[in-house]
């Protein structure tokens, strides 16, 4: 038995439910919302000093923090992700961008647009990372056109999982995903994929910010 600690909202937490939930292996989950402080107190920070969220606590004790590192031990020897070294890394490559390139703009723009003030100056940004987000959107297009259905290899896997996490709400950071049919299918399959569960809706107060005109 695992322990998670995630925020339920947040697509990197999700991930792991999702993978969790697909290797059908039992875990524990403890909400942490780390948007009101609850990564920030000292009990928290004793087992993950840099106070975010997901971590995974083992029965030993032992910790994992990061998403995507979580989600390679978890499908460690699993088919999530298999293959050989070389193919191992390609699902890594795909798993660094969406860290790197896609996470940081695609996923922040959804927080500020619902999770800050309206009149949060953090909103003057939006325009600049929607710019980043469509270009990292524009590289997966290219990928999956190219005749690729899925990011990790011949079969569904967590790099798929770790793209798909942020880009199925991609809609709430004010992308517009109609202009990927490629994504669209994709996104579509990896919804009829075996065990998947869904990401929650977020609070009324957040939807309602999410629902509004920037």
């Amino acid at each position: 038995m695992i322990t998670v600690y995630g925020y339920s909202c947040s697509g990197n937490c999700h991930k792991l439910k999702l993978l969790l939930t697909q290797l059908g292996r039992e875990f524990k989950w403890v909400e942490i919302d780390s948007t009101c402080g609850e990564t920030r107190t000292p009990e928290y920070l004793g087992k993950n000093p840099n106070g975010k969220v997901p971590m995974v606590e083992l029965e030993d004790g032992r910790i994992l923090t990061e998403s995507n590192a979580i989600l390679c031990w978890l499908a460690d020897g699993t088919p999530f992700w298999a293959g050989d070294a070389w193919q191992r890394a390609q699902v890594l490559s795909w798993m660094f961008f969406e860290q790197y390139s896609h996470e940081p703009y695609i996923a922040v723009a959804r927080f500020i647009r619902g999770w800050t003030t309206l009149d949060s100056p953090r909103r003057a940004t939006l325009a600049q990372l929607r710019e980043r987000g469509h270009q990292a959107l524009a590289v997966m297009e290219q990928h999956l056109a190219a005749g690729h259905e899925w990011f990790s290899g011949e079969a569904y896997g967590i790099a798929d999982i770790a793209l798909f996490a942020y880009t199925v709400v991609a809609d709430e950071g004010g992308f517009d995903v109609s202009r990927y049919p490629q994504i669209r299918e994709w996104l579509t399959r990896v919804m009829k994929t075996p065990g998947f569960v869904a990401m929650p809706a977020p609070p009324v107060e957040v939807a309602s910010r999410l629902a509004l005109p920037d």
